[in-house]
Formats: C-alpha cells, sequence, structure tokens
C-alpha cells in the first residue's frame, strides 16, 4: 500500500511566506507585490510587515492567496556597538483567520516603523503585550499566539546572530526558516541545522524557505528566491491554511519535488532534473543517489523503519527528511516524517 507523504490530491501552490511592504519598511505597496509575485507564478504570499497586523482581503481571489501576518521583533536590548552587533528573535504570526486584526501579542510599544500606526485600530493600539529577550518570554508569546489561531515561524537565525543556545528552549514553533533570500545574498544564509537539533529536542517544526523582500519594482534584488509549495485541495484561504499547518508543502530555492510516497519500505522520490537526491535521518544513516539530471531515486527505508520501532525512540525521535540538489548549487527541503506518518 503507498503511503503519501505529500498528498496524491490536490495542487501544488508557488508561495512567499515573508514579505514587507510600505505599510512597514518595503518598497512596494501590497497591490504592486501581488502583482509582481503573480508574474512570476505564486499564488500566495504572506503580507509580514513589521508589528503591524493588516489583512489584505482585496487581494485575495480565485487566482491569489493574501495571508495575514505579521512580523514580530524580540531584541536582546541596548547593545555596545549598535545594531550590527544586537541578537534579536524574528518571527512570523500566520493568521488562520483571514479577518483576523488584532493580535493578542502585540506591543504597541514596539510598533515600528511609527508611520504604521496609522493602519491599526484604536483596539489594536491599546494591546501591550510583555516581550523580553529569552525563551521563557518568547515561550509564553509563542504559546498564546497558537491559542489565538496563529502558526508560528522563527526566522533567519543566522542574521539574527543566533546560535543553539537562543533557540534550544522554544517551544511550539510551526517553523523555521531555512532560507531567506534577503539574507542569502546579504551573505548571512540560513541553513537545517537549527531544525535538525529542535527536531532531536522532540519539537516537529517545519522548514521554511522565504523571501524576506523589501525591494522596489526597480531592482527586486531581494524578491522570488526562497519560497515554499504547498499542496492543497484548493487555492483557498482556509485549505491554503490547513495544508501549511500539517506540512504538506516543501521549502525550495529551485529543485521542485513532485511525488513522495512510501511503498512496502521503499521510499519513491519524483523530481524536477537534479544533481543529488538524499534522505537524512535523526541518526548517522543516510543514502544518497547522484547523477547528471536525475529525476527520481529510490530508497529502501525497511531495516531503518523496523529498528525505528525497537530502539530509537529510547535514544532520539526517529524521523527522516528529503533534500535535493540540482546542479547550480540550489536546494529543496522536506519536512521530516515521523514513526506515525509511516505506520
Amino acid at each position: 500500500m503507498k503511503t503519501y507523504l505529500l498528498p496524491k490530491d490536490g495542487s501544488f501552490y508557488k508561495a512567499n511566506l515573508h514579505m514587507h511592504t510600505m505599510i512597514s519598511d518595503g518598497s512596494m505597496t501590497p497591490e504592486e507585490t501581488k502583482e509582481e509575485y503573480k508574474k512570476r507564478g505564486y499564488s500566495v504570499v504572506a503580507f509580514t510587515d513589521h508589528e503591524a497586523l493588516v489583512p489584505h482581503p482585496e487581494l485575495t481571489d480565485g487566482e491569489f492567496v493574501a495571508i495575514t501576518s505579521y512580523e514580530i521583533a524580540t531584541n536582546f536590548g541596548p547593545t555596545e556597538g549598535g545594531f550590527p552587533f544586537e541578537q534579536t528573535y524574528h518571527m512570523n504570526l500566520y493568521a488562520k483567520d483571514p479577518a483576523k486584526n488584532l493580535s493578542p501579542v502585540f506591543t504597541m510599544s514596539r510598533l515600528w516603523p511609527p508611520h504604521a500606526e496609522k493602519y491599526l485600530s484604536e483596539e489594536a493600539k491599546a494591546v501591550e503585550w510583555p516581550r523580553e529577550y529569552g525563551a521563557e518570554s518568547l515561550n509564553a508569546l509563542i504559546a498564546r499566539a497558537k491559542e489565538d489561531g496563529f502558526l508560528v515561524c522563527y526566522n533567519h537565525p543566522n542574521w539574527s546572530l543566533q546560535d543553539y543556545r537562543d533557540y534550544k528552549d522554544l517551544k511550539g514553533l510551526w517553523g523555521v526558516e531555512c532560507y531567506n533570500t534577503g539574507c542569502v545574498r546579504a551573505g548571512y544564509p540560513d541553513t537545517m541545522q537549527p531544525i535538525d537539533d529542535l527536531l532531536h529536542l522532540g519539537e516537529k517544526v517545519f522548514p521554511v524557505a522565504a523571501d524576506d523582500a523589501h525591494a522596489g519594482k526597480e531592482t527586486l534584488h531581494d524578491c522570488f528566491g526562497g519560497y515554499v509549495m504547498i499542496k492543497a485541495e484548493a487555492l483557498e484561504y482556509g485549505k491554503i491554511m490547513d495544508a501549511l499547518e500539517k506540512g504538506d508543502f516543501y521549502a525550495s530555492s529551485g529543485p521542485a519535488i513532485e511525488e513522495l510516497y512510501l511503498e512496502d519500505g521503499i521510499l519513491h522520490v519524483k523530481t524536477s532534473p537534479a544533481a543529488k537526491i538524499e534522505v537524512i535521518t535523526e541518526r548517522r544513516v543516510r543514502w544518497c543517489s547522484r547523477g547528471e539530471g536525475l529525476t527520481e531515486a529510490v530508497f529502501d527505508l525497511s531495516d531503518y523503519m523496523a529498528e525505528s520501532g525497537k530502539v530509537a525512540e529510547k535514544r532520539l525521535p526517529a524521523y527522516f527528511r528529503v533534500n535535493v540538489y540540482d546542479e547550480t548549487g540550489e536546494e529543496a527541503h522536506t519536512r521530516a516524517f515521523f514513526r506515525e506518518d509511516w505506520e
């Protein structure tokens, strides 16, 4: 029997989950953002302007979904040397309800840039959620946001000058950025390491590739790099958010993963032309297929899966995930698949 790890039914929709407009410090209007991304095959954009939660229902139609979302920052505080040395937690909050315009973890005193105030309701301006740099404060924020219907993503830890000490105690995250176009092009690329670290600690986080775009139409220099491909039943707000919440997507900066399923312990992967397709696990066990123009690979995971049921849970949570690399070095990553996904 086939077990589809990416859903068999539905369609793939290309999505940018990190974007700034003129509402905060971006250079395009929301309308221009939709226009430019649609031109390049995107069906979904999350409008994650800094600190201000602003819905864009007017942009959603039969060909495009605008996700109601925003980005919050929790900074270490005044640092000798100023901004270049300042550590910070940046997190995107994605609303399951497209009409949501009030966040319980909004902090009016942290609103930036100031001109965003004109987009806020008086009710929103009255909210002052306390924020402190550190896992305890962030975990309270994550828990409250989830309770109120948000998915929470931890953004660009490398650019944020953060390491294992900063994220190891975070609980309840939905996703972690493994690729951020703006950060890559500024010299601060992220990797899958924070995701594997959190997976090893029992946190079932998903990899996210996104743009974090700020550029205007003249250059678009930080646009159209990282994205996720969402497999959903339809291009509707609720269907898209449901697929994201379940992990029915993969992160990419180029390669496509067209099909992914298990059959009798054999993993089948079908992709766009690739140079390498590999399977990574929580332990020192992996499989790899290399070649020019690879479009599929088959891996026998039966022994690994049997062993996972016997001993792995006594050590690390048993999981595997798939990476795909093309000849230019661009990459795609699935989420981790645990025993409950294949048993």
